[in-house]
């Protein structure tokens, strides 16, 4: 694959002598991508808020496909899930019926996952055999598969850690679940904005071998205008999931106070910089509420830099997105974590992570056009 994915396909275009294979394809089809790990996201915080993420105790990537298919079948998964420490501490009692709706969610989330890693790699191998992945790109997108199939693992290992003496899967590993999948998200994105900039200026470059290096479709590079406001969103987010996953959303229900006051009580030290922040609820949530104000304010930043770089668009886009979600954040709070609110607002994180990695890349390839306008002039 690697070596089909350096050629191009009869009759792409190149510029400089490079082969620019059919970017415009695979952009779309990576934006159908993210688009999946979106609703990924939506879905697997519906298993969370349902408490459902426990139910299936085993990780079967090919013959868990099926769901159960009778009720012996049936009988024989809820067994499963009684000897959990979930069932004896939370559920004891649960009626077969009430197992069933909380093993949808998580076989759902499950199947979402499948589903997105045949979105991926079976059009992967069609664009490699047809030679339309361009001169570079084929490691990368090869890495990208790699990382899909980490995710998967690390969500395993993440129901792993809540099956024996919890009764919910470890903070930091949802965090590490979600930040993964995060990072696979912002990647998908990137790599996508570069195929769209590459069918855009590469179809509107001179095809010819002669063609100068230096006006040949340069990729975006990450610079720090970009890096660092994408770094602190994406540090509140890690932070929503520590809060999610210690469900400390439900420790105050009062905005801007946290029942009462600017720093709630109930903080306690447990022993250690790292156990504090991942096992605290008070902190946590103290931290996810005003982390946000300088993570929006590094988004609002951002909108800034690229509406003067004249991307309104992306300028809006991030702004309208920006105060949503400070929005649907208050509204997670005041409703006792509503569990529709609490989805979007998650959904609403990440596809904001989505448009900032977007802008960024804008920001980065402004920065590097900038840089090489005295050598081309």
């Amino acid at each position: 694959m690697a070596e089909l994915a350096h050629s191009s396909s009869p009759g792409a275009p190149a510029v400089g002598g490079r082969h620019l294979g059919r970017p415009a394809p695979l952009a779309r089809w990576l934006f159908v991508v993210a688009g999946l790990i979106l609703f990924m996201v939506a879905v697997g915080g519906i298993t969370r808020l349902t408490e459902s993420g426990l139910s299936i105790t085993e990780w079967k990537p090919v013959t868990g496909t099926l769901p159960p298919m009778n009720e012996a079948q049936w009988q024989e998964e809820f067994d499963q899930y009684r000897t959990s420490s979930q069932y004896a501490l939370m559920n004891k009692g649960m009626t077969l019926e009430a197992f069933k709706h909380i093993y949808f969610w998580e076989y759902f989330h499950r199947l979402v996952g499948r589903i997105i890693g045949l979105a991926y790699a079976v059009p992967l191998a069609w664009f490699a055999l047809r030679r339309a992945i361009p001169r570079g790109f084929g490691v990368r997108l090869l890495v990208l598969l790699a990382l899909g199939g980490a995710q998967g693992a690390v969500g395993w290992l993440m129901v792993k850690s809540g099956l024996v003496d919890r009764v919910n899967v470890q903070p930091a590993m949802l965090a590490a679940h979600l930040g993964m999948a995060l990072i696979l998200l912002g990647a998908v994105v990137w790599t996508a904005c570069d195929f769209l900039r590459l069918a855009r200026h590469g179809a509107a470059n001179p095809a010819s071998a002669t063609t100068p290096a230096s006006l040949a479709p340069r990729r975006a590079v990450p610079t720090w205008a970009g890096t660092i406001p994408v770094l602190i969103l994406f540090i509140q987010l890690l932070l929503g999931a520590l809060t999610a996953g210690l469900r400390a959303g439900y420790v105050s229900n009062t905005w801007p106070m946290m029942n009462d006051r600017f720093v709630p009580d109930g903080i306690a030290w447990w022993g250690s910089l790292w156990m504090t922040l991942t096992s605290d609820p008070f902190l946590v949530h103290f931290l996810h509420r005003w982390w946000a104000m300088v993570a929006a304010g590094a988004m609002l930043w951002m909108a800034g830099r690229l509406h003067a770089q004249g991307a309104l668009r992306l300028s809006y886009a991030l702004t309208g997105a920006t105060l949503v979600q400070v929005m649907l954040g208050i509204g997670t709070v005041l409703t006792g974590v509503s569990l529709h609110i609490a989805v979007t607002h998650q959904v609403t994180g990440a596809l904001l992570l989505a448009i900032a990695v977007a802008g960024a890349h804008r920001i980065g390839q402004r920065d590097r056009e900038s840089d090489l306008a005295p050598a081309r002039a």
